[in-house]
């Protein structure tokens, strides 16, 4: 058993980040947890809790161009099956 919530049983981080960036083609080495986690706490923390998930979400089509509709359904489907999964 680990400490880190990050991979607490059912909400292994670095294992839903391996599988969703095989899954939806992304470079894995683009996806600095640590960093990313920090960002959105300085948000939390510096604008509000609310605004980390769009915040992430606009810094997301800032970074990539893509279809964020067929993206965020599929993030949507693979989040129903994770709960069910673990």
């Amino acid at each position: 058993m680990t400490d880190d919530p990050r991979r607490a049983p059912g909400a292994d981080l670095p294992e839903w980040i391996d599988q969703i960036t095989t899954a939806l083609g992304v470079e894995r080495e683009l996806v600095d947890i640590d960093r990313l986690l920090q960002v959105s706490s300085d948000v939390a923390h510096q604008v509000a809790r609310p605004a980390v998930p769009v915040t992430m979400f606009v810094a997301g089509l800032a970074a990539a161009s893509s279809n964020p509709s067929d993206v965020l359904a599929w993030v949507e489907a693979r989040a129903a099956e994770w709960t069910a999964e673990q």
